[in-house]
């Protein structure tokens, strides 16, 4: 039975792998507060089931025939942007990870993730809030001894020196908490850069705002 505040979720999954593909329905069926609506074998499937249901989340794998889960996934975030998408995949390399964040992707699972991970992930990229596996994070993290040492001389968009400080840490994975310790400022100060890089970048949440910084190069794969 769902909980009166955990509406239940709509999910579909995508992933070429017959048995992977109805073991993660038969996992995701399992779980009061989730409900798979649809199942599908390919991109071009996928988004065809995207259109047909509405869904909240999907969970989508990477490598698949057809249409792949990269272009998928552009063409769900750019006709069903109320649609959220996580991937799930065996592949944590940069290219792999920076191509999903690029297309849309909130969410980047590897398929070492639990069900309680999972499940977790689902709920959280249903908030409109970005989630990454522990080995995708780490890489965003090293990628950071490939950011600039200072700030570009003129910020896009308009952003301060400071602001685009704020950006390259938030993009390598650093935590509000762990932002203000690094640049010695409060937490509040770090929300107030936050805000005001959303509002220039056109940004919702940090997902989009990663796949801003590394677009304009203000970290480097």
């Amino acid at each position: 039975m769902t909980t009166p505040d955990r509406p239940t979720l709509r999910v579909v999954v995508a992933d070429d792998q017959a048995a992977v593909r109805e073991g993660l329905v038969t996992l995701l069926d399992l779980l009061p507060d989730i409900a798979v609506v649809g199942a599908a074998a390919d991109g071009d499937h996928a988004v065809t089931l995207v259109g047909q249901h509405a869904p909240d989340v999907v969970l989508m794998d990477l490598r698949m025939p057809g249409v792949d889960g990269i272009a998928a996934t552009r063409r769900i975030h750019d006709h069903h942007p109320a649609t959220k998408i996580v991937v799930l995949t065996t592949y944590s390399d940069d290219t792999s990870i920076l191509d999903a964040l690029r297309a849309g992707a909130l969410g980047y699972l590897t398929k070492d993730a639990g069900r309680d991970h999972i499940a977790q992930a689902i709920r959280t990229a249903a908030a409109g809030q970005a989630v990454l596996d522990p080995t995708v994070h780490a890489r965003l993290l090293a990628a950071t001894a490939h950011a600039p040492d200072t700030p570009p001389s003129t910020p896009p968009d308009g952003l301060t020196a400071r602001e685009t400080e704020v950006l390259t840490q938030l993009a390598a994975g650093h935590s509000n908490t762990e932002i203000a310790r690094q640049l010695f400022v409060s937490e509040a100060t770090v929300k107030t850069h936050i805000n005001h890089i959303y509002a220039k970048i056109g940004a919702a949440d940090r997902a989009q705002a990663v796949r801003y910084a590394y677009r304009h190069r203000l970290i480097q794969p």
